[in-house]
């Protein structure tokens, strides 16, 4: 391994505070945005079991984000995030699904009309 290699900091970090249980993480997510932190926010606010879930980006020349979830009822966290992340991945393959077909719907049109 490069000495690069070596400093690279993990993608996702896990923080979690001192006397605080398992409803109660921040997570570090390393090179993301707004992008990332706004939509995975929504996706997880939907869920009524979440009391709080919030980003925040430390400092604009640093690419990562701070993302925190609290739960209700001891519910984990961790596993709220994962579900989070699930559901967004979900919605962007629909979206990606829908648009690729939709240029095939195109480009289809497009032959017929050269013939």
């Amino acid at each position: 391994m490069g000495e690069e290699e070596e400093k690279r900091p993990p993608v996702l970090q896990m923080v979690r505070a001192e006397g605080s249980d398992k409803s109660c993480v921040t997570f570090v997510l390393h090179n993301e945005d707004h992008t990332l932190g706004n939509s995975l926010r929504y996706m997880i606010m939907k869920d009524p079991d979440v009391d709080f879930c919030g980003y925040s980006i430390t400092h604009p020349s640093e690419s990562k984000i701070n993302f925190r979830i609290q739960t209700k009822g001891g519910l984990s966290a961790v596993e709220t995030f994962q579900k989070g992340l699930e559901e967004l991945m979900g919605v962007c393959q629909h979206v990606l699904s829908t648009f690729e077909a939709s240029v095939d719907e195109y480009k289809a049109k497009l032959d017929v009309n050269m013939v």
